[in-house]
């Protein structure tokens, strides 16, 4: 059932005018020109600063002495790619303000990265997040997660690269490979010479480049309509502004459900275990300003969800006054804005370069972000551990050198992008596919103290042949049926004769011409939902295979890679609850114990999935060398 109104979906109109291709003035290049050259500057900047002095930890964890505040704007940035500023604005404009209710997600899908993930990272002293997994399993299970997130990012960073310049390309006439190239060079040479905190704070001048862009198309564009009382009067008068869907069904493309509950397992593959956002948070001072840093992404991704809904209602009343060309109706969904912004903004030299220097900030951060988490994790997990008798200097050397050659191969697969046609929209779904998977490894891990290393491997490989089999076949039954598909990973590409551009999935059409039955209606399944299917996918057989294998019998568990769900649950009863329970917690007692056997009881070792583990870890920062943490141990009959 729905509360409230039902969104229509607009049908733009058209006039029988062409529009000619916008084109930039002086103005407005020195502006774009301004965005890459301080960007540069500032990378060259800390690698300037520290030449001849880095650490593979100054290099790749910023030596660990990041604020929160660059931090949480550093992980807004990471994910808050073009895509998302060409695609809200569309879905909001085609389909109503139900894709606002997205932001209901965002509370749970940072509240549990910062009261479960970051700890047990932070507290490991690790630098890549997959070195977690051969803590807790086995080297093998960690090179398997290692080798699923490079092909995860190196088929997806190119996309991110080719696509938003195409489009720009088919709006203003800004030559397309010009801008490949450009923004391929200046962000690799910035992440290759100055690491992580050359990237963080581009991060956060790109960010404020980011708002600054949507707020002047909002202000400039409520002006132009009569005010944002105006813009919502429109918007309601025209069944645009949605009521709470509370259809419960997961096939139903969107509903409150699925933004708000289905959407918490997409922010945790992103803000959970993404190895970029894992090493923003290793490269806080302490576990508290990692913590922070997460709740301080809260408000600002609220804020960017709301710019970008608001550019889409402004945009919705703009063109009832002032009707598109032909050009305009015919244009792909996500070249909306960009036309809109072009014929908004003409006559105001400047705002149009801001705008550009905007959208190209998205994929700036996105881009710059991958390679450095790339180069962190082939230096961290494929070869520091086969050669480790690498020297600092050698090691920083190696690291700069593997970012250089993510950079080539990131210009590479734009090229190949170009070439790819209908094969690119399978190539860009690879991204959301494999975020599932890997989540759920993580997950399990973390929560089951008795998976063990063939049930992580078997059930990684289950949750990836599941995530590419629901994810192709509904591309392939979209192509075949001639709708629109809805990838996975919430991005898709509008094809036509040939590639035009990078779109969101939730610009897709939300009916067909039939209801699926069958397999089809497996293929049906929301996007949201499919990283909770893939991550449970690999939790379920993981556990089966972990079981009939014999658990973790005569093998031991690091008792720092276990979160203990059932002590923190039974801490939140009341203690008279929890005297006449038999697992009840015996942290007085055991603290003392730990206190004064610190050496027996830091090397205390869980044997099979009896035991349960309470972990009493000082909050200040992580492990020294040769400090040996306390841990409580709990046995719990089962």
């Amino acid at each position: 059932m729905s509360v409230g109104v039902s969104p229509a979906t607009p049908l733009p109109p058209a006039s029988d005018t062409n529009i000619v291709t916008s084109t930039f003035s002086l103005v407005d290049y020195v502006v774009f020109v301004l965005l890459l050259v301080l960007s540069l500057a500032i990378g060259l900047y800390h690698a300037y600063r520290g030449w001849g002095r880095h650490s593979i930890g100054q290099l790749l964890l910023a030596d660990r002495k990041m604020g929160c505040l660059p931090v949480a704007l550093s992980l807004l940035a990471t994910f808050q790619s073009a895509v998302a500023i060409l695609g809200v604005p569309s879905e909001i404009y085609r389909f109503g303000t139900q894709y606002w209710f997205l932001g209901c997600c965002y509370f749970l899908g940072l509240l549990i990265p910062a009261h479960v993930f970051i700890p047990i990272f932070y507290r490991l002293h690790i630098t890549s997040a997959y070195e977690y997994l051969e803590l807790r399993f086995n080297k093998a299970v960690r090179v398997c997660g290692t080798v699923t997130f490079i092909f995860q990012m190196v088929i997806y960073m190119g996309v991110v690269l080719y696509a938003p310049s195409l489009a720009l390309n088919a709006v203003t006439g800004f030559d397309l490979w010009l801008s490949v190239l450009t923004l391929g060079i200046v962000c690799t040479i910035y992440t290759a010479l100055g690491g992580l905190k050359a990237v963080i704070w581009t991060d956060v001048f790109q960010t404020l480049v980011m708002f600054l862009g949507q707020l002047a198309v909002i202000i400039v564009g409520s002006a132009k309509v009569g005010g944002l009382g105006h813009v919502w009067e429109v918007a309601s008068q025209r069944g645009l502004i949605s009521g709470i869907e509370l259809d419960p069904d997961p096939f139903v493309r969107h509903t409150f459900w699925t933004l708000a509950f289905g959407g918490v397992f997409m922010m945790l593959s992103l803000y959970g275990v993404n190895q970029a956002q894992v090493q923003r948070y290793l490269s806080s001072r302490t576990e508290k300003a990692a913590v922070l840093s997460c709740y301080a992404v809260f408000p600002c991704q609220q804020v960017a969800l709301g710019m970008g809904c608001l550019i889409g209602l402004v945009m919705f009343t703009y063109y009832q006054e002032y009707p598109m060309s032909t050009q305009q109706s015919q244009a792909a969904p996500d070249q909306f804005v960009l036309y809109f912004v072009m014929d908004l903004l003409r006559g105001l030299p400047g705002l149009p370069g801001l705008f550009v220097a905007c959208l190209f900030s998205g994929s700036l951060s996105t881009i710059s972000s991958a390679f450095n988490s790339l180069a962190t994790v082939t230096m961290e997990d494929l070869i520091r551990p086969w050669f480790p008798h690498f020297s600092e200097v050698q090691a920083t050397m190696l690291s700069r050198i593997i970012a250089f050659g993510y950079g080539l191969l990131c210009l590479g697969m734009a090229y190949i992008s170009s070439q790819m046609g209908p094969v690119l929209q399978a190539a860009i779904s690879i991204f959301g596919m494999v975020g599932g998977p890997l989540l759920g490894l993580f997950c399990l891990g973390m929560f089951f103290p008795c998976a063990n290393p063939p049930g992580a491997i078997v059930g990684l490989l289950a949750g990836l042949i599941m995530a590419f089999w629901i994810g192709i076949g509904s591309i392939v039954t979209s192509m075949g049926s001639g709708r629109a598909p809805s990838p996975p990973n919430g991005s898709s590409f509008s094809l036509s004769s040939n590639l035009t551009a990078v779109t969101m999935a939730t610009l897709m059409p939300s009916t067909a011409a039939s209801k699926p039955t069958g397999l089809q209606r497996l293929y049906s399944l929301s996007y949201l939902w499919y990283s909770a299917h893939n991550s449970t996918t690999v939790i379920v057989v993981g556990l089966a295979v972990s079981l009939l294998s014999g658990g973790m019998r005569g093998r031991t568990v690091d008792p720092r890679t276990i979160y203990p769900v059932l002590p923190k649950l039974l801490s939140l009863l009341p203690l008279s609850c929890q005297k006449r329970l038999p697992c009840r917690a015996r942290s007085q007692d055991l603290s003392l114990e730990a206190g004064m056997f610190p050496e027996k009881m830091s090397n205390g070792m869980l044997r099979g999935s009896r035991d349960q583990v309470a972990m009493a870890v000082t909050e200040e920062g992580p492990a020294q060398p040769g400090i040996s943490p306390t841990f409580i141990l709990q046995e719990t009959s089962l």
